[in-house]
């Protein structure tokens, strides 16, 4: 992987996201440049499906840093975040010295069973070694799924870019990782963490954006329907939705109609294909029959505007 330097501007780090097809607005890209310059962890907030994983995953390509990623979910632990002892290994290792008869020499065998020989390193652990081409993009995916105090373990991580470990001592990275972190808020992240991180709401693209999004990710999509796509996902997002479609969404939904060589949207393959956009029957259920018709006629005439 060849690596780069990071960007110097925030006209460069708006060009280096748009190497890699990721149109962001000004103000992301300002923020990102200060997280890169400050080496300062960027947490990033908004819907889900509104690219701020992908951000991430275009550093790491644009950079040639390798992209570490953690998943967070509900009862994520430090065994499965940072590190765990390979226990299976240290048994037989037990059992082996045993049978060699050196089982006597206790402090020798606790000293190599609590080496690194049998530490399994987890992704916090990995982001803090040292890797060719310089500091690794550290992912921190979804954090509002996890609960408090796995929110104040992460303080020492952000702060010092460190992690104790009990039978090893302290493992300090020489170059801090590149820190993002995401949320789509199903909860509040503590202002303990907020504050060491530079912030970042991401929020639904406006219709010229969107457009270029979608330019971007699906060319093969015809000019006019990419625009009657755009306009209608605008206009359905002012709907009181569970759930509003995200960029993600967006795309699906061209790529799908794209697969049923569309060229222009009709109430009949709307209707036909909002699984693509919708991901709730209720809301699904809420938009058939004369409402897609008018949410359809304000997109043609956005469109054309």
């Amino acid at each position: 992987m060849t690596t780069a330097s990071l960007p110097t501007s925030i006209d460069a780090t708006l060009s280096l996201l748009q190497s890699q097809g990721y149109v962001a607005d000004r103000a992301l890209a300002t923020v990102l440049f200060l997280a890169l310059r400050m080496k300062r962890p960027l947490l990033l907030e908004g819907e889900a499906g509104t690219g701020k994983t992908e951000i991430a995953k275009v550093l790491s390509a644009a950079l040639g840093r390798r992209l570490i990623r953690l998943q967070c979910y509900e009862g994520l632990d430090l065994a499965s975040a940072v590190y765990e002892w390979n226990y299976a290994g240290q048994m037989m290792a037990i059992r082996l010295a045993e049978a060699g008869g050196v089982a006597g020499d206790r402090a020798r065998l606790e000293g190599d069973l609590f080496s690194e020989r049998y530490l399994v390193k987890r992704p916090l652990l990995q982001a803090l070694e040292p890797q060719e081409g310089g500091a690794p993009i550290l992912l921190i995916d979804e954090l509002d799924r996890t609960d408090e105090a796995f929110e104040a373990f992460l303080l020492e991580v952000l702060a010092d870019a460190q992690v104790t470990i009990p039978e090893l001592g302290t493992v300090k990275a020489a170059e801090p990782p590149i820190v993002i972190l995401t949320s789509n808020r199903t909860r509040e992240i503590h202002d303990a963490l907020k504050r060491r991180c530079l912030y970042h709401w991401v929020g639904y693209p406006d219709a010229a954006r969107e457009l270029a999004i979608l330019k971007a990710k699906t060319p093969a999509a015809p000019a006019k329907l990419a625009k009657q796509v755009v306009s209608f996902v605008q206009a359905i997002r002012k709907e009181e939705l569970f759930k509003a479609p995200g960029v993600a969404e967006t795309l699906d939904w061209a790529s799908a109609l794209v697969e049923l060589d569309a060229v222009a949207l009709d109430p009949a393959i709307v209707s036909d294909t909002l699984g693509a956009l919708l991901k709730y029957q209720d809301d699904i259920q809420a938009m058939q029959g004369s409402k897609v018709g008018e949410l359809l006629d304000q997109a043609k005439q956005a469109a054309r505007g």
